[in-house]
């Protein structure tokens, strides 16, 4: 990766600003991406314990659906008026991910079940319904998170593996053009004061 800096003085204080920068850089990088760390496996861990919670409510719902219509037949199941489902978002570290899930059920009113298994699966569908948006909105949240981490991860790869070097390698020939420049410049200086005082000159 080549640096095109200004020549001379400026240009060595021009890549030593950049390299503050860019030092600077990685270290709230590092700490923003030790925070995401952390977010994320809380995240982990809430996919994880919701996931749990969906298998279960679905296992319930389904044992439930099985007797009702065991006991009341298939056609006293009949689909109810659908759930509005409302999403809260959170925010860390500028990453927007879902948050809280709520879900409201209108009220369906019907008539007297043919079972008392009836009522038991609609409520145990619910519960399904809403343990499925709350592991679905944990999961995409991770899913964030994790994408966020692994951006951060690789800009502080590149600061610190290409950007930084590059930087030093270009302060570096610089300056070495700089101490040479100088070098030359003493010596010119020393030949003409010599050359000045001789009386053979």
């Amino acid at each position: 990766m080549r640096i095109l800096a200004p020549a001379g003085r400026m240009g060595r204080l021009w890549l030593r600003r950049r390299l503050t920068t860019a030092r600077r850089g990685i270290d709230l990088l590092d700490r923003r991406l030790r925070i995401l760390l952390r977010e994320q496996e809380r995240l982990r861990l809430a996919s994880d314990r919701t996931a749990r919670a969906w298998a279960a409510a679905q296992a319930e719902a389904e044992t439930w659906t099985l007797r009702a219509a065991t006991l009341a037949g298939e056609q006293a199941l009949a689909p109810g008026p659908p759930a509005e489902i409302t999403v809260e978002w959170a925010e860390v570290m500028g990453v927007a991910f879902p948050g809280r899930v709520c879900c409201r059920f209108p009220d369906h009113r019907e008539s007297l079940a043919a079972s008392a298994a009836v009522p038991v699966a609609r409520h145990a569908c619910r519960a399904a319904l809403e343990a499925a948006t709350r592991h679905a909105a944990a999961r995409e949240a991770l899913r964030l998170m994790a994408e966020e981490t692994a951006t951060t991860t690789t800009r502080i790869r590149a600061l610190r593996e290409r950007w930084v070097p590059a930087l030093q390698e270009a302060l570096a020939q610089l300056e070495l053009g700089l101490d040479e420049t100088e070098r030359a410049a003493a010596v010119q200086a020393a030949r003409a004061r010599r050359s000045g005082s001789s009386p053979l000159a």
